[in-house]
């Protein structure tokens, strides 16, 4: 009974008093106030919460609660790092985490105090902005973990890490190390992990590396190595991870390097290997990565058997003969494009293979049908058999694949005609099967490929009608139907179509007809080499986006109507067709040949860009001698009725400029557009004041738009408003009417970069200019990315959405898209609003999502423009991959340079190569190898 008592007095006293054992030795709470006192603006406040173990990031032993563990303060914005030393009088501390901060430097005493305290075992300052030498570790005795990644730290490894004899995991990637790749790492040889990329090593990889046999993964990637990988690497019985990418190794791979039974990931792309492993990969392999190399030979049947194979990239090399008959059931993905192979594509080859979803076989040559068994691959996205010398006609068993969302099969030789039941793929974004010799009509399922961006049936024998349902396919933004027999009445277009509409060389006649009046969006529209006749409608002057209008070789008569300055007007081969005496000159005096039709739609493929040195020209003539003709040809709108307008600015000097009124006057009048892009039309709006500034359209009655909700619009709008950076173009005001948003920017008098690189106000920018530009687009971007309540994404970062206040001041545009447009609003499928071509990244094919890897692809394309002088994409190319392939070849980088440029001086050359380096890294093919924003600024700003 009395023990009873004892037991239940003993159970009340702890549930009254639950924290008597859980009280911080005093030592440590004095040291963690001490610490907090010093650390402005941070969660750490003493007055809040006195129990430091109940401070965000600070775990304590528990449940006693005595002691710290573990600090991180990974985030908190912290740039002085005078206090770092305190901390190392917590003597139980097991793990610091300082990463995310903005440190400069680590204080010498911070090493020689935590050195001494033996159950540290984890050390992270990855993602600051250290700079100088790697520290030594001379006592860290206990360390087994260490993370400097994403810094500026420079200079040699010698013997920092020597006293490092428990070290498990190195991570020093992204920095600026030079010199040899460390063999020394610690004293002993428990290393697991071993990450070094993206530095400027050199020189051959230490077979001493080998040595390390608990070593789990290594990544040496994007450094400038160069040798053979050591034969001792064989002998690492437990690695699971070896990425040896974006260096100059070469020689042959290892004989039973893939045999490592633990073996997951092997990725030596972009090197100058030129023999395939010559033994079995082992069970464990999962992806093969060997692209952008000089591989020659035939690829050995074994490569691709592997039981867990998922991805085999092989692309971009010199392999020659025939694909392997059996591949493994396995593979999710295979690429084999842009080699010498050849033969027939097996048919047993692609026979039930459950989990293929990605197969890209372009740019060979293979010859024979398309084997029918690649439709039994029920889950295939994409297919890419073009450029190959296939012949037959289209199987139909390829309309099984309902899955495919991207098919390619242009510049082949196929026959016959296109399935009646193509509609049955109703997934399709891109359908591309032009350059070959179809015949037959256009099957009226088509309109059933409701998802379909671009369709490009263009130099075919394609006979009959267009079908009426063409109008159904609302999301189609490029038609290419060029150089086939069509002929008779030309329906209603697809509203949407933007990039391009191709109807030359085709046997159509009679007026231009009206159905092409609603076009608004159409960049470029090609009629030419039919035989249309009669007057050029005045309508075709009223669509606001057109850039280029071919009308050559028809029988077209009469005046031509008075077209805007910006747009380009081929009317060769209409001897009864005038142009009026003031017309201005043709921007494109010469077609080029029939040939590269695909190549100028391509190179269009990006949004309209109605430059602003034309809208400085249309408005001097309204304040001096007016042509009345060109200002009738514009068709002047009663200003849009403003429900609500506000301002976002505290600038008084914008809150005194804005005029609403005389804003919404200026949108009125379609001679103020100065910038169309994909989802906004740009105004110039003079102010009273004699201020200008943009002010940009977004429409209601889109429903790919969240405006629905205005509650929800305005919201984040003026959230946007609050933001502060010299280098994004942060709204000022908004306006509210009954179908659509206005927005206010700041005016940027030098127009877009495209503008200035490629565009009709294209200069030589100097270097100076160029290396800013890229610097002031990176802070951007990085500001955008590291928003504190959660990154800020564009969905269309393009040199046209750049304007440029000077030649080196640049402004990220178009920051609120990815707050207000509502993807399953769309097609379905984020390739609508992914971007502009050549600037979207290859995954977003398929994974359907905006990323921030995504946005570091984009960027990465900006800063080759800047590099190359050349368009996103020239010449029918996307200069990404331009690039990609030539930077194999080390000898050749000074070819990808703009040689007006590089050959100024030798500091200049050299500038450029370093940034030429940062860029290839931002336009990675595979996204996880792509550096953080944060970091790649980081590397822009050390190349001076």
């Amino acid at each position: 009974m009395k023990s009873s008592i004892y037991g239940i007095s003993f159970f009340f006293l702890f549930c009254i008093f639950p924290l008597v054992s859980g009280q911080l030795a005093s030592k440590q709470s004095n040291t963690m106030i001490t610490v907090s006192h010093q650390l402005a603006n941070s969660s750490w406040n003493v007055e809040k919460e006195q129990n430091p173990c109940l401070w965000e990031g600070v775990t304590c032993n528990a449940p006693h609660n005595d002691s710290i563990l573990s600090l991180s303060l990974s985030g908190f914005g912290l740039s002085n790092s005078s206090f770092l030393p305190l901390l190392c009088q917590i003597n139980s501390l097991q793990s610091l985490d300082f990463s995310s901060n903005l440190f400069n430097s680590i204080p010498v005493e911070f090493f020689n105090s935590c050195g001494e305290i033996d159950g540290l075992k984890s050390l992270n300052f990855s993602k600051n902005m250290l700079v100088g030498s790697l520290p030594t570790f001379q006592k860290f005795v206990g360390l087994e973990s260490l993370d400097l990644s994403f810094n500026s730290l420079n200079g040699s490894m010698d013997s920092q890490l020597n006293g490092l004899s428990a070290l498990k995991s190195l991570n020093l990637s992204f920095n600026h190390f030079t010199g040899s790749v460390p063999s020394r790492l610690g004293k002993s040889r428990v290393l697991e992990q071993l990450e070094l990329s993206m530095n400027r090593f050199t020189g051959e990889i230490a077979s001493e590396i080998g040595e390390h046999g608990n070593l789990i993964k290594i990544d040496l990637s994007g450094n400038h190595l160069n040798g053979i990988i050591p034969e001792s690497f064989v002998n690492l019985t437990k690695l699971e991870t070896l990425i040896l990418s974006s260096n100059q190794l070469h020689g042959a791979i290892p004989a039973g390097l893939l045999g490592i039974t633990t073996l997951q990931r092997f990725s030596a792309n972009q090197n100058n290997f030129v023999d395939l492993p010559s033994t079995n990969p082992s069970m464990s392999l999962k992806i093969l990565d060997l692209s952008y190399n000089k591989i020659t030979g035939r690829i050995l049947p074994q490569l691709l058997l592997g039981s867990n194979l998922q991805t085999v990239d092989l692309s971009y090399n010199m392999l020659t003969g025939p694909i392997p008959v059996t591949i493994s059931s396995s593979l999710v993905r295979l690429r084999l494009g842009s080699n010498y192979l050849s033969g027939p594509i097996p048919s047993t080859s692609f026979v039930s293979l459950p989990s293929l979803t990605y197969l890209e076989l372009d740019n060979n040559s293979f010859t024979g049908t398309i084997p029918p068994q690649i439709g039994s691959n029920r889950k295939l996205a994409l297919l890419n058999l073009a450029q190959n010398k296939l012949n037959g006609t289209l199987p139909d068993e390829l309309l099984n694949l309902t899955q495919l969302e991207v098919l390619k099969l242009q510049l082949n030789k196929l026959s016959g005609e296109i399935p009646n039941q193509i509609g049955r793929l109703n997934m399709l974004s891109v359908l591309n099967i032009s350059w070959n010799s179809l015949n037959g009509i256009i099957p009226p399922s088509i309109s059933n490929c409701g998802k379909l961006i671009s369709l490009n049936l263009q130099n075919n024998g394609l006979t009959g009608l267009i079908p009426d349902a063409i109008g159904n396919l609302k999301f189609l933004l490029e038609l290419q139907l060029g150089e086939n027999k069509l002929h008779g009445r030309i329906p209603d277009m697809p509203q949407k179509l933007q990039i391009s509409l191709n109807l030359s060389f085709n046997n159509f006649d009679g007026p231009i007809p009206k159905t092409l009046s609603g076009l608004n969006d159409l960049e470029v529209l090609d009629l030419s080499n039919n035989r249309f006749s009669g007057t050029v409608p005045d309508f075709l002057v009223r669509l606001s986006s057109l850039s280029q209008l071919v009308l050559s070789n028809n029988q077209l008569f009469g005046d031509l109507p008075q077209f805007k300055p910006h747009v380009s007007v081929d009317i060769n081969g209409n001897p009864q067709l005038h142009r009026p005496k003031d017309s201005p000159p043709v921007l494109s005096k010469k077609r080029k040949p029939v040939g590269v039709t695909i190549v100028i739609t391509f190179a269009a493929a990006v949004l309209a860009v109605v430059v602003v040195a034309i809208v400085f020209l249309l408005i001097s003539k309204r304040l001096s001698k007016v042509n009345e003709e060109q200002l009738q040809s514009l068709e002047v709108l009663s200003p849009p009725r403003v429900i609500q307008g506000n301002m976002l600015t505290a600038n008084g000097v914008h809150r005194s400029n804005i005029d609403f009124t005389k804003a919404m006057e200026a949108v009125a009048n379609p001679a103020n557009i100065v910038l169309k892009t994909r989802f906004s039309t740009y105004y110039k709006a003079m102010m009273p004041s004699g201020a200008s500034y943009y002010v940009k359209k977004l429409k209601w009655s889109d429903k790919i738009f969240q405006l629905g909700s205005r509650d929800k619009f305005e919201q984040e709008i003026e959230a946007l408003g609050k933001l502060s950076n010299s280098n994004i173009m942060i709204p000022l005001a908004y306006v509210l009417t009954v179908d659509s948003a206005y927005l206010f920017y700041e005016f940027a008098p030098k127009g877009t970069l495209y503008d200035i690189l490629h565009g009709s106000l294209k200069s030589s920018l100097d270097w100076a200019s160029r290396y800013s530009i890229a610097v002031g687009v990176a802070q951007g971007l990085a500001f955008l990315h590291g928003y504190t309540s959660s990154p800020i994404l564009l969905i269309d970062l393009s040199s046209r959405s750049i304007v440029l206040k000077s030649l080196k001041e640049p402004q990220v545009g178009d920051i609120e898209l990815c707050k207000v447009i509502d993807p399953s609003k769309s097609n379905g499928s984020l390739s609508t609003v992914a971007g502009s071509v050549g600037y979207i990244p290859p995954e977003y094919a398929y994974t359907m999502r905006v990323t921030m890897a995504g946005n570091v692809y984009s960027f990465g394309v900006v800063l080759l423009e800047l590099l190359t002088g050349k368009a996103a994409v020239s010449e029918g190319t996307e200069l990404a991959k331009w690039v990609l392939s030539n930077s194999v070849r080390p000898n050749k980088l000074d070819h990808i340079l703009d040689f007006s440029i590089s050959r100024t001086s030798l500091v200049v050359r050299n500038q450029m190569l370093a940034v030429l380096k940062v860029a290839l890294a931002c336009v990675s093919v595979t996204p996880e190898s792509r550096p953080k924003m944060k970091s790649v600024l980081r590397m822009i700003l050390n190349v001076r």
